[in-house]
């Protein structure tokens, strides 16, 4: 069997340490001329997996930034407004073109750590943007609650559930 090859930059580094893109535009051409034995496949595969946890990452951080804003609208009714209101809807839009696009994140909404990693980063927010204490240690809401269209929390408080 032919060793693993990788092309190397002027300077003999492997060319995935010092140029991603030229290192993925490299595996790309080796790939549609059909040298298998010249592919980078440990890098490779570390790229594909790269990939999904930047898909659950993106979906967290919209999940996060929807959950500071309801966090925000119910715990300050006076500044509710168009803003938020905007800001709440992309993120639903957003989070649900993600889901339609790549179904297999929707586990990431059953998962308890996920869930609370989003609503640990939404908490942070809210205390920071706004000063906001005293809010629970789990989201009130229920996820399906949370990306309805339809629903914000009443104001005020956080003891939906």
């Amino acid at each position: 069997m032919t060793p693993k090859l990788q092309r190397q930059d002027p300077q003999g580094l492997a060319l995935y340490d010092t140029d991603i893109v030229a290192w993925a535009n490299e595996q790309a051409r080796l790939l549609r001329a059909g040298c298998l034995d010249r592919l980078d496949l440990e890098h490779i595969a570390e790229e594909i997996e790269d990939v999904g946890k930047s898909e659950q990452r993106e979906l967290a951080n919209r999940m996060a930034v929807l959950l500071a804003h309801l966090i925000k609208w119910q715990c300050q009714p006076e500044r509710q407004g168009n803003s938020w209101r905007r800001t709440i809807r992309d993120q639903r839009n957003s989070i649900a073109r993600r889901l339609r696009g790549t179904p297999s994140l929707k586990r990431c909404l059953n998962d308890p750590d996920w869930r609370a990693d989003a609503w640990g980063d939404a908490v942070a927010a809210a205390l920071a943007e706004a000063g906001l204490d005293d809010l629970p240690q789990d989201c009130p809401w229920p996820v399906g609650q949370v990306l309805d269209p339809d629903w914000l929390p009443k104001s005020p408080g956080l003891k939906e559930g």
